[in-house]
C-alpha cells in the first residue's frame, strides 16, 4: 500500500513538472498563431506517449523479477540523480531557476518571427513545435511511469498519477491562459529526484538480495535520508556561492 501511494505521487509530481513546461509552449503558440494546430500537435504527442507506455510497460513484466528490479532501480537512480542534481544547483544559486514567464516570452517571439499563420490549411510550424515539445518533455515522464510501475506491477497506478497531473495542469492552464510561473517547479523537481533515488535504491537492493527492514516501509526511511543529505548539499553549496553568501 505504501509503495503504491508513493508510486502515484512520484508519477504525478514528475508529470506535473514536465507538463507545466509543455503548457508554456502550447500557450505561447495558441495566443500567437491560433489554438487549433498547437492542440492537435500536443494531442498527437500524448497519443504517442500513451502507446509507448502501453507497449513497454507489459513488455518489462517478462523479465525475471530479480533482474527487473536491478534494471528498473538503476534507471530510476539515473533519472533521480539527474533531477536532483539540477534542483540542488538551482536551490544553491549555481544554476538559474527556470523562468516560465521568460520561456513564454521567448516562444511568443519565435512564433511571431516564423511569420503569419496560414488562413487555410494546417499551421505546420505550430503543429510541429507543439508535437515536438510535448513529446520531448513527455518522454522522460513516460519512462518514469514505466519504470515506477513495472517492478510492482503498478503501471496502471503510475499512469493514473500522470493522468491526474495532466488533468490538473490542463484545467488550471485553460482557466488562467497564462504560464504557471507560481508553481514551485524547482521544489517539485527536488522532491521527485529524492523519490526516484529512494525507489531506485530500494529496488536495486531487493534485486541484489537485500532484506530491507520493514519491507516497503523502508521506502519512507530512504526518502527521509535522501532528502536530508540533499538538503545538506544545498546548505554547503550556498555557503560556497559568493552571491548567496553575500
Amino acid at each position: 500500500m505504501t509503495s503504491n501511494v508513493l508510486v502515484f505521487l512520484g508519477s504525478a509530481l514528475a508529470s506535473a513538472v514536465e507538463m507545466v513546461e509543455t503548457l508554456t509552449i502550447v500557450l505561447a503558440l495558441g495566443v500567437t498563431r491560433g489554438w487549433r494546430a498547437p492542440l492537435q500537435g500536443a494531442a498527437a504527442a500524448l497519443v504517442t506517449l500513451v502507446v509507448l507506455v502501453a507497449i513497454l510497460g507489459p513488455a518489462l513484466q517478462s523479465i525475471p523479477i530479480g533482474a527487473l528490479r536491478i534494471v528498473v532501480g538503476s534507471l530510476l537512480l539515473l533519472f533521480g540523480l539527474q533531477w536532483l542534481r539540477k534542483a540542488i544547483l538551482r536551490a544553491s544559486g549555481f544554476k538559474a531557476l527556470h523562468d516560465e514567464e521568460e520561456a513564454f516570452a521567448a516562444e511568443v517571439a519565435a512564433a511571431r518571427a516564423a511569420g503569419e499563420s496560414p488562413r487555410t490549411g494546417v499551421d505546420r510550424y505550430a503543429l510541429v513545435i507543439s508535437f515536438k515539445s510535448t513529446l520531448l518533455e513527455g518522454l522522460e515522464v513516460a519512462f518514469i511511469v514505466i519504470t515506477l510501475g513495472a517492478n510492482q506491477g503498478a503501471t496502471g497506478i503510475a499512469a493514473a498519477g500522470a493522468v491526474a497531473a495532466f488533468v490538473v495542469v490542463v484545467i488550471v492552464g485553460a482557466a488562467v491562459r497564462h504560464p504557471l510561473s507560481r508553481v514551485p517547479e524547482n521544489a517539485l523537481k527536488f522532491v521527485v529526484g529524492v523519490m526516484l533515488i529512494s525507489f531506485g535504491t530500494f529496488w536495486v537492493g531487493e534485486g541484489m538480495g537485500v532484506d530491507w527492514p520493514g519491507a516497503e516501509a523502508s521506502l519512507v526511511a530512504l526518502i527521509a535520508l535522501t532528502a536530508a543529505w540533499s538538503a545538506r548539499f544545498v546548505r554547503r553549496l550556498r555557503h560556497q556561492h559568493p552571491a548567496v553568501a553575500a
